[in-house]
């Protein structure tokens, strides 16, 4: 019962569940880019190739000579037109996934405000022994040296 406890801690974890859901977006998403590339995209690309189908686009692995339909559709082959049409999905998911996280970052970074007033340093280094000490100090902590009081104003 400790097991399902645990299971349960971790699964309703605020990353575990936003995990999930990207994970369901980006499989819905790369369903929409599949379709962008293969009924979009590709159609006019294989027709100003002479009407090449990319998906047909293939290297039988063995002798094709006299077999069609079914026949012809079970030799082995090396299906580099499928292969083409999955890189260019990619190359889309990859380019869009670019541009989202360089949206998102964008909007984290902070800009700094212009008018904004530098906070006052509260530490001088001594020059006598180049340790750090607080500004009003009279004496270096470390070497005990005098050091000067610079006025302010």
């Amino acid at each position: 019962m400790k097991i399902l406890s645990e299971f349960k801690e971790f699964a309703v974890r605020g990353n575990v569940v936003d995990l999930a859901v990207g994970v369901i977006i980006g499989g819905a998403f790369g369903k929409i880019v599949t379709s962008v590339v293969n009924d979009i995209i590709m159609p006019p690309v294989g027709m100003l190739l002479n009407g090449v189908n990319f998906k047909d686009l293939k290297i039988p692995l063995k002798d094709t000579t006299g077999l069609s339909g079914d026949a012809l559709a079970a030799v082995p082959s090396i299906n580099y037109g499928a292969f083409i049409n999955v890189m260019l999905d990619f190359v889309i998911v990859a380019f869009c996934i670019f541009l989202l996280v360089k949206g998102i970052n964008r909007l984290r970074r902070t800009k700094e405000d212009p008018n904004a007033v530098k906070a006052e340093p509260t530490e001088k280094e001594c020059p006598y022994c180049l340790s750090q000490v607080p500004v009003k100090a009279t004496r270096c902590k470390h070497c005990t040296s005098q050091l000067e009081m610079k006025s302010h104003g």
